[in-house]
């Protein structure tokens, strides 16, 4: 029975240490928006496939820059136009020659993701919560 209880015991700390729980605070500060894909670019210079994207997000945050590896499951030319959601305050991060400025969300399945996207046309911009 000791056993049992040490090792549910370490199980429920494996779990605490690898799914380390946000506060409702810390989750607020994750500003996520909606924003319009305005241009789609090949990035041939990185590892994996990718595109180089421009999207608007309205005035408050303006056009941003990103990086995806979304080749697999989308073309250039259906991603214009398209509405995702993105984190935009995170810090600029530098992807082989390009600097990007955001990072859009996306639900991943190995080298598949199918972007976060609103089921209806909202203003670019609008905060996820």
């Amino acid at each position: 029975m000791q056993d049992i209880t040490y090792v549910a015991k370490l199980l429920s700390w494996l779990h605490k240490i690898y799914t380390m729980e946000l506060s409702w605070k810390d989750f607020e500060k994750v500003e996520m928006r909606v924003g319009t894909i305005l241009e789609v670019l090949d990035f041939p210079e990185v590892r994996n496939p990718a595109y180089k994207l421009r999207i608007d997000f309205g005035d408050l945050v303006g056009i941003r820059k990103s990086s995806a590896q979304i080749t697999s499951r989308y073309n250039r030319e259906e991603l214009v136009g398209k509405q995702v959601v993105a984190v935009v305050n995170f810090p600029k991060k530098q992807i082989a020659t390009f600097m990007s400025e955001c990072l859009v969300l996306g639900a991943v399945d190995g080298k598949d993701v199918t972007l976060l996207e609103p089921n209806m046309p909202v203003a670019n911009g609008l905060r996820i919560s």
